[in-house]
């Protein structure tokens, strides 16, 4: 008798998947297939295919020759052109056709030097172009010319990490996303060595453990944020050497920071002669055919996940940045995009159904779930997070359970929540059960990363948070001891709209470079447009730096939130347990371990005595948004201990009333001293008494025991699918 297969993890969390089991797990069964035919040769080792970087492109012998290969089956001839040779074909640099596609050649020592300029010169039946190789490590532009091609690099002392082992931390992730061009204050295009210097200790001292770094695969439009990659292996030469980026990552490791890189494996630039397409005459050699070849929104090619060479060389590329720069995981971009046949573009996904009803690629499916197992037998503590918005199921669940197998999830629908709050609510609706719910509403089995706004709420056509509270009164207001109603609104909501979502957090929490003190206006690269202006496409730390500014007091509230959660050994495990909503009052608070959040949302309503329930016991103030510290008004005496009140109906739940002055617009974190039912409660404070601070605690040695996770929630309505601009 045949024995019952073993129900996936994933179905047996939430029984509302039941109705589409065939689909996930034929699914799972798609992946064991593909992985046991891509392995087969390998000794079933996955690590061992995803070699193809280190057999294909230019390397250097031990003894000092050099070895070039490059896949091309529709090719007729290739040949090296380069500053070597005058750009022109020569029988020395001519490559020979081995098996299965590849062509090769072997060049004598001094037949290639470092610092020289190369591409292949290929032909086909019918026609022949110039073409950077695919496995290409290092690219260049011309200054003058702005063409593009591959150099040899072979430094005589290459970068020596001193970090041979770095474990992020994860409990909680708090990442730092960051552009190296734009992260400096000239209007210029920064480098991975001014990065390293001067913007990489900002970030340590600003708590972050991990930074997410864009637009480090080459790719030939700068304005394209890096999103149009040409060349999948090289990291982008505008920014310095690739000793550098390593010497960038070493430095960050070094400082206790995970390096995260954002990959784009879902589309490629259209460009020929510096990008994929038509590498060797034909239009399929990595991407799809006919009308799935391009992207309808994007302008870009798409991959074809279904073919065994594509996957080598993506899943070759997961590897290759793991281990030649030692990046500590991947944040997959446009994921949604690669997950459905018509990218998810207009679609509504209102319910389960929507996942399974046909439209999924089931090939691209496969592919992020090798490149998952991959990454994480490359490194066990390995981090990827996808950027999805659709709500997939299983997507950050493990392969084993039945899922797609990242470790997070973007919320992608949080940014814009609050982008529809801002616009469309009066301050009055600002609704405590509302908030509450949006920040909460997620899969019980699957983390994500919650963030206000990332780089996408800050391009050209759209506004970070802080302009769209202030506008225009930034450029007028700003100034310290300058009262300004829309400001003081402004800077108040700002702090509490980063504190809730920090708070509310299942995974870990992300932010965009400046926009903890309140970056002003947007992001706009050099274009046309603009006149190639770097105006818009740079950060003015020269405004978060200044005594004279109120910047500095959103960076100080950003800093503190950031190390108080960080205090806490596994907050972002610790249930979120909500204490009170009230959207008459527009009143909120929940509690995570000893920690009580407070919130008070209404614009004009400030409360001298408002009681809630709360775990019975003496509280003491960690964290006030309205403390003079971050530009507040300090209406609250912090120092000031708050004792439950005890009643009858809630003792024996081991409750009480805990009772506070909580004024208009501000937020308090509470933390429990010690469980003492029964005192009496603080006498309320109705104007400042004292501008004392509470330490934030101390981080806890000894490992807490992980929360256990909530029950799974009825599949719950989506976002509309919308376009993403590249």
């Amino acid at each position: 008798m045949a024995r019952k297969k073993k129900q996936l993890e994933i179905l047996r969390n939430d029984p509302w998947l039941e109705p589409f089991a065939p689909a996930i797990e034929g699914r799972h069964e798609d992946v064991l297939r593909k992985l046991n035919d891509i392995t087969s040769g390998t000794g079933g080792s996955l690590t061992d295919f995803a070699n193809a970087y280190k057999y294909y492109g230019l390397h250097r012998e031990k003894d000092g020759s050099w070895t070039f290969r490059e896949y091309a089956p529709n090719a007729t001839g290739i040949c090296l052109i380069g500053t070597f040779n005058d750009w022109k074909e020569h029988d020395d640099y001519r490559l020979r056709r081995i098996e299965g596609g590849t062509w090769e050649i072997h060049l004598d020592k001094d037949k290639l030097h470092d610092g020289d300029l190369f591409k292949m010169l290929v032909s086909w039946e019918g026609g022949s172009g110039e073409r950077i190789p695919a496995y290409a490590t290092r690219v260049v532009q011309d200054e003058q010319t702005k063409i593009f091609s591959a150099q040899v690099y072979a430094p005589k002392r290459p970068y020596k990490f001193k970090v041979d082992e770095f474990v992020p931390d994860t409990k909680p992730l708090l990442i730092y996303e960051c552009h190296i061009g734009m992260a400096q204050q000239d209007e210029k295009v920064g480098t991975y060595d001014e990065f390293r210097t001067k913007i990489l200790p900002r970030i340590a001292a600003d708590g972050y453990n991990a930074i997410q770094i864009m637009a480090i695969q080459e790719h030939p439009y700068y304005g394209s944020f890096g999103y149009h990659v040409s060349s999948f292996y090289a990291a982008s030469s505008r920014f310095g050497t690739p000793d550098d980026l390593k010497r960038l990552i070493d430095d960050a490791h070094e400082l206790g920071i995970a390096v995260i890189m954002d990959i784009v494996h879902s589309h490629a630039v259209k460009n020929e002669v510096e990008g994929l397409g038509r590498l060797d005459g034909s239009y399929d050699l990595y991407f799809n055919r006919g009308d799935r070849r391009e992207h309808p929104a994007w302008d870009s090619l798409l991959f074809d996940y279904g073919k065994n060479e594509v996957l080598h060389f993506l899943l070759s590329n997961c590897k290759f940045w793991q281990e030649e720069y030692r990046f500590d995981g991947f944040r997959f971009d446009g994921v949604t995009s690669m997950l459905y046949y018509d990218h998810g573009l207009g679609k509504a996904f209102g319910g389960y159904p929507d996942y399974y009803d046909g439209n999924q690629d089931p090939d691209a499916l496969v592919y992020l779930t090798l490149a998952n197992i991959l990454i994480h037998q490359m490194n066990p503590k390995a981090i990827t997070i996808a950027e999805e918005m659709s709500g997939m199921p299983g997507l950050a669940v493990k392969f084993e359970d039945g899922g797609i197998g990242f470790d997070y999830r973007m919320a992608m629908g949080i940014p814009d929540y609050w982008i529809k709050m801002i616009k469309e609510k009066k301050d009055e609706d600002w609704h405590p059960t509302s908030i509450y719910w949006e920040l909460t509403n997620r899969r019980a089995d699957e983390k994500t990363i919650s963030y206000c706004e990332s780089h996408d709420q800050a391009l050209v056509g759209d506004k970070t948070i802080i302009f769209r509270l202030i506008d225009k009164e930034m450029y007028w207001h700003m100034m310290d001891g300058d009262n300004n109603y829309t400001v003081e609104r402004g800077m108040a909501l700002h702090k509490m709209i980063r504190l809730v979502t920090l708070a509310s957090i299942n995974g870990g929490y992300l932010n965009f470079m400046g926009n903890e003190f309140g970056h002003p206006e947007w992001i706009d690269f050099p274009r046309e447009g603009n006149g190639w202006s770097y105006k818009y496409a740079r950060r003015q730390w020269d405004l978060v730096d200044r005594e004279d500014l109120k910047y500095k007091y959103l960076n100080r509230f950003d800093n503190s939130m950031i190390k108080l959660v960080d205090s806490q050994y596994n907050f972002q495990a610790k249930p979120v347990e909500k204490l009170w909503e009230k959207d008459d009052d527009q009143v909120l608070a929940f509690k995570r371990g000893d920690l009580v959040f407070v919130f008070n949302w209404s614009p004009n309503k400030s409360f001298a005595d408002y009681g809630f329930l709360a775990p019975a016991g003496e509280y003491e103030v960690l964290l006030d948004s309205d403390s003079k510290e971050f530009g507040g008004f300090g209406l609250v005496d912090d120092s000031i201990h708050h004792f439950t009140t005890p009643d009858p109906l809630y003792t024996p739940a081991g409750k009480g009333w805990l009772r506070m002055y909580i004024p208009a617009r501000t937020a308090q974190v509470l933390r429990m001293v010690k469980p003492r039912p029964g005192r009496k409660p603080a006498q309320k404070t109705e104007a400042k008494k004292t501008e004392a601070k509470k330490p934030a605690a101390k981080k806890t040695e000894a490992k807490k025991t992980e929360a256990k996770k909530p029950a799974a929630k009825k599949a719950p309505a989506r976002k509309t699918a919308k376009k993403q601009e590249k």
